[in-house]
């Protein structure tokens, strides 16, 4: 896998192979290699894998950070990569994040999933106190583990794992950019993006998952697809990538994206 970097785009890894390629964007707290279990279960398929501007490699890349942005810079990675036949794969911010890009109907885009993925329609719960609240989940480590072991997850970690959760919330990330999402990006209302997107759309939920429950992606993002498939990954909680990257990696594989 080869990993690119520029002064003025997110860092990124791509692995060539077969396509359509699979653009990842990760989650709140998250970076590329989020995806690392999801790709080690797709061996020969075309992947790129993305950093979002203030997290991981790209920590240093100046804000914005706001949805809008980050959508303008996977197009920008996807067109420097001359990427012509891809699907767009986002978890939870990422989700939302490919939303907004999907929704510019960009030349080449056959499809998007959506995992654990940031509703179009905040939800009600998404209030200033719960926003605020939030925003200061990941400024200790003790914070952080307890975001992890008791929000984020259904399952066990491996050590590994959990201390590469730990890192990428806690060490690899601009300020700014950590706060940008639960203040305001989470509560950012795109429902007239998404109704505009021409590609299937892929919906995964975690049984789990106490961040985007399954009832908040039934009620506040497939009613605003146009063509969407829904199923829930049973045992997991919000980290589905990490939690149960085989099951997701089988439904990436069976995915056939096309137009609504």
């Amino acid at each position: 896998m080869t990993t690119l970097q520029q002064a003025s785009l997110p860092a990124y890894d791509h692995r060539r192979g077969t396509g359509p390629t699979l653009v990842f964007l990760h989650y709140w707290g998250g970076s590329a290699r989020t995806w690392n279990l999801v790709i080690d279960h797709l061996p020969g398929r075309d992947i790129l894998a993305i950093d979002a501007r203030g997290w991981s490699r790209s920590r240093d890349l100046p804000g914005p950070y706001a949805l809008r942005r980050l959508a303008e810079d996977t197009l920008s990675v996807i067109e420097r990569e001359q990427l012509t036949d891809y699907v767009l794969v986002g978890h939870s911010m990422g989700g939302k994040v490919a939303q907004v890009a999907a929704a510019t109907r960009p030349d080449g885009l056959r499809g998007i999933v959506l995992v654990a993925s940031g509703p179009a329609a905040p939800p009600a719960g998404i209030t200033p106190a719960y926003r605020e609240s939030l925003s200061h989940a990941y400024d200790t480590d003790e914070s952080a583990i307890g975001a992890r072991d008791q929000i984020l997850t259904a399952t066990t970690l491996s050590e590994t794992i959990a201390e590469q959760v730990l890192t990428d919330s806690r060490s690899w990330v601009d300020d700014d950019a950590r706060t940008e999402w639960p203040l305001h990006g989470i509560a950012e209302d795109i429902t007239e993006h998404t109704r505009t997107i021409g590609v299937r759309a892929l919906v995964r939920a975690g049984e789990h998952d106490v961040v985007e429950p399954v009832a908040v992606l039934r009620d506040n993002l497939l009613p605003y697809l146009s063509d969407a498939e829904f199923s829930i990954i049973p045992s997991t909680g919000h980290l589905i990538p990490l939690e149960a990257p085989n099951e997701l990696a089988d439904a990436l594989r069976r995915f056939r994206p096309g137009p609504t």
